[in-house]
């Protein structure tokens, strides 16, 4: 049974605007795993994943019902790409199945998740 779902598109420039401004902006974005693939990536990739892991967490916050703040936070979801390039959440505060899906265009990128109830 589907729980949730959320979607959100992301400007990548913004996200390099605040890149740009606010240098800590990846240590509050990602986690310490996000980071390692983060730092293995150069130019528009860099950036991409960076908006990407923004927007999927804005999409994760609004599926969870609570958007990002006190209840949920950045830290508080994990998104990391496997072995074939898919993005897996590995962390976040809900005991059943997360499904991620990320695109993007050389402006923006558009990320889904759905909440599946895990005796699904």
């Amino acid at each position: 049974m589907i729980k949730g779902i959320g979607i959100d598109i992301t400007e990548i420039k913004r996200i390099q605007e605040m890149l740009q401004k606010h240098p800590q902006f990846v240590n509050k974005i990602l986690t310490p795993a996000e980071q390692k693939q983060y730092e293995g990536l150069n130019g528009s990739r860099a950036l991409e994943y960076l908006a990407g892991r923004w927007s999927l967490k804005e999409s994760f916050s609004k599926a969870y019902g609570t958007g990002i703040g006190s209840e949920v936070g950045f830290q508080d979801i994990e998104v990391v790409d496997n072995q074939l390039g898919a993005p897996i959440v590995t962390k976040a505060p809900f005991a059943g199945r997360v499904h991620a899906s990320v695109s993007h265009t050389a402006v923006n990128v558009i990320t889904e998740i759905l909440l599946e109830d895990k005796n699904d």
